[in-house]
């Protein structure tokens, strides 16, 4: 008997060892993540008196605590974009490393523990936090009542909880509609288990259709972003030659600028008042100004013309000059290998998606390949999920971080985020806010984006592997085909535009040219 107690005491207590170093690890990931957060908000915030600086108390108090709330869901944002690449990565660690004492505190329970607080926490930012953080930086108080924080408090508290029965009786109403649950009178009851996961689905599914256009569009995109960032290699150019033309070229349009404006001014004499004329000008415009006063001419149309035209040229040449000058800057290493590989890196990534997208599709048109929908315990270190080993494990996690990387590009790329575009030192309260909920909802539907078009069969964890619609056939082949035919539609018009802009004009030359001979002849 004594030596069952013991065992069950030696059992109770390794649990609760497990339990505490598994908290203890998940307080330390959530703290790197809040600090690297905290360093991408600041990068991006706006530092005037009217964001910080403010000689209320209040509104200084208020600025932070909706700073604190955008930084930490943006963290949560990082940890929901890291859940696959760790997750991948832990189990093929403990596949090559089974008897390590280093890795023994890498277990499934871990694991499910970071997916379910990730989904905890992405539930809270986004019908939680954020919505409280914009009412509560746009609160006055009640009119009637002593301003102060309290009386923001209370508003925001109030207006809270109006919206939230409002969002709350239209998800009951949804899943009514759509099935999931008949409509009871103690339908709040359900809320936590049914409504709030039905809430979050419907916000995934918009998430992973927003990455449907971004993506595709990121793909094309991220080409000119690279284009733009690295220095492209000097094939049969000599660059100092044409830095020097361009700087030859700039000096002389800044003369013909000088005289436009100089052949415009007149110079009233001080003493006797006679104005001179434009040939007297240029020998008194080196006198002190004491003596003369100048008087600017209204400039005729052909010299506003000239004028305009040499000033579009001189920023031209500015640009082209300080472009040069980079390529001058640049050592050869950087000119000749860094560009290509990444160019190669790019085209290789880009090749290899549309590739597993078109293996998914006919997987799942044969049956091979199971739906996205999971519910089933995992456990890490079984076996190896790419059949590749540990190289199609990695490269599977640098696919995600593309995806991410592509989507993220595409979505600011897009016209419609010209104005919410964050921007270094000039980004807003509310802006931070928007651009954090966008980066959360982008960050949460990529390890659905992940296994929907077969990137990796890890299968989603906790209540990401819940969601309803991801068990639709229908939802999930539609997307994998649309995905790779918009991919390879826009990858075909970035490479083909140059050819089919020069086949058109020859057309266009060849077609003119005929008229002109067919008119001659009659």
């Amino acid at each position: 008997m004594e030596e069952e107690e013991e065992e069950v005491t030696d059992i109770k207590l390794q649990l609760f060892h497990n339990t505490v170093r598994e908290h203890i690890i998940l307080l330390l990931l959530i703290i790197l993540l809040y600090l690297s957060s905290y360093v991408i908000v600041s990068r991006f915030r706006r530092r005037d008196r009217d964001d910080l600086y403010s000689n209320d108390e209040d509104e200084v108090l208020v600025y932070r605590i909706s700073f604190w709330l955008c930084t930490f869901t943006l963290a949560v944002a990082e940890g929901a974009a890291m859940l696959l690449p760790v997750s991948i990565a832990s189990n093929e660690v403990l596949l090559l490393y089974p008897n390590s004492y280093y890795v023994k505190w890498l277990n499934s329970s871990l694991i499910q523990g970071l997916w379910n607080h990730v989904f905890l926490f992405s539930n809270l930012s986004l019908f939680v936090f954020l919505p409280f953080v914009y009412l509560f930086s746009e609160s006055t108080g009640f009119v009637g009542h002593k301003k102060g924080i309290l009386a923001r408090v209370y508003e925001t508290f109030t207006v809270f909880i109006l919206m939230a029965i409002i969002v709350l009786v239209l998800t009951a109403v949804l899943s009514a509609v759509f099935g999931i649950e008949k409509f009871q009178f103690f339908w709040f009851l359900n809320l936590g288990s049914v409504h709030l996961p039905f809430l979050y689905s419907c916000v995934s599914f918009l998430g992973v259709m927003l990455m449907l256009i971004c993506t595709p569009y990121g793909f094309v995109r991220l080409f000119g972003v690279v284009n733009q960032v690295l220095v492209r290699p000097l094939l049969l150019r000599d660059v100092n030659e044409e830095y020097s033309a361009f700087y030859m070229e700039e000096a002389s349009v800044k003369r013909k600028l000088a005289n436009i404006e100089l052949q415009n001014v007149s110079i009233l004499d001080a003493t006797n008042g006679h104005r001179l004329t434009n040939g007297h000008a240029r020998r008194f415009a080196a006198e002190p100004l004491l003596s003369h006063i100048y008087q600017r001419k209204n400039l005729g149309s052909d010299s506003v013309e000239a004028h305009q035209l040499l000033n579009d040229r001189l920023k031209e040449l500015y640009s082209e000059r300080k472009e040069l000058d980079k390529l001058r800057k640049s050592s050869t290493f950087q000119r000749t290998f860094v560009y290509p590989l990444a160019m190669l890196l790019l085209l290789f990534c880009t090749a290899v998606t549309i590739l597993l997208v078109v293996q998914n599709t006919l997987e799942l048109l044969i049956g091979i390949k199971a739906l996205p929908l999971s519910t089933r315990q995992f456990t890490l270190g079984i076996s190896s999920l790419s059949k590749l080993g540990p190289f199609g494990a990695g490269l599977e996690v640098c696919l995600i971080f593309y995806l991410g990387a592509t989507s993220i590009v595409g979505f600011y790329s897009m016209p419609f985020m010209r104005n919410v575009r964050p921007k270094r030192r000039q980004t807003s309260l509310p802006q931070l806010m928007l651009n954090c909920g966008f980066m959360l909802v982008l960050s949460s539907a990529l390890p659905l984006l992940s296994r929907i078009i077969g990137i990796t069969n890890f299968d989603l964890l906790g209540d990401f592997g819940a969601i309803e619609w991801l068990g639709n056939f229908q939802i999930v082949l539609l997307y994998n085909l649309v995905f790779g035919t918009t991919t390879a539609l826009c990858l075909a018009n970035k490479f083909t535009a140059t050819v089919r802009r020069e086949l058109r004009a020859r057309l266009v030359e060849n077609y003119v040219l005929f008229t002109n001979y067919i008119s001659f002849i009659n």
